[in-house]
């Protein structure tokens, strides 16, 4: 089993989304750590604020085959995939770490550059898994979030 970390984001009825894909994750893969949630301003588009979170899983599925089931739980909750990266969404869950493995592949890149570029990442991680470290940089999530510059990117517990 290998300690995976998710972000979960909605911003199209967020209220209703959020929980249904933590229980959904849930009923997948048992035990979960949640954090708490964090509103936030869309980010590249205007649109309704998001709220986000971090949930940590345990599985056995390889990386490909876990994205595949994210993808699975995203399509149930009314995930549309379109051409534009930045837009409105369902709901929208990203494998940002598998374990310490350090993936580089065209469509797959772990562990995920937005922990380190967006606060509604990095302070929920650094909440729920505070003395792991980076496969990268080898910084702990919590040593990330005191270095973070987070002045341009607000965000509010909820």
């Amino acid at each position: 089993m290998v300690r995976v970390w998710l972000s979960l984001g909605s911003n199209i009825d967020p209220q209703q989304q959020i929980p249904a894909a933590v229980e959904a994750l849930k009923q997948r893969f048992g035990h979960l750590v949640v954090s708490p949630v964090y509103e936030s301003p869309a980010v590249g588009f205007d649109g309704d604020n998001f709220h986000n979170l971090v949930v940590g899983i345990e599985t056995e599925l390889a990386p490909r085959e876990l994205a595949g089931v994210l993808r699975e739980v995203e399509a149930r909750h009314g995930r549309v995939r379109s051409a534009e990266k930045f837009s409105s969404r369902t709901l929208d869950i990203d494998l940002l770490t598998y374990g310490d493995r350090i993936i580089d592949e065209p469509q797959m890149q772990l562990p995920r550059d937005e922990i380190l570029r967006y606060a509604f990442v990095l302070l929920p991680l650094s909440e729920v898994a505070p003395e792991e470290r980076h496969p990268l940089s080898g910084l702990t999530y919590r040593e990330l979030w005191a270095g973070f510059d987070a002045t341009d990117q607000p965000l509010w517990r909820i």
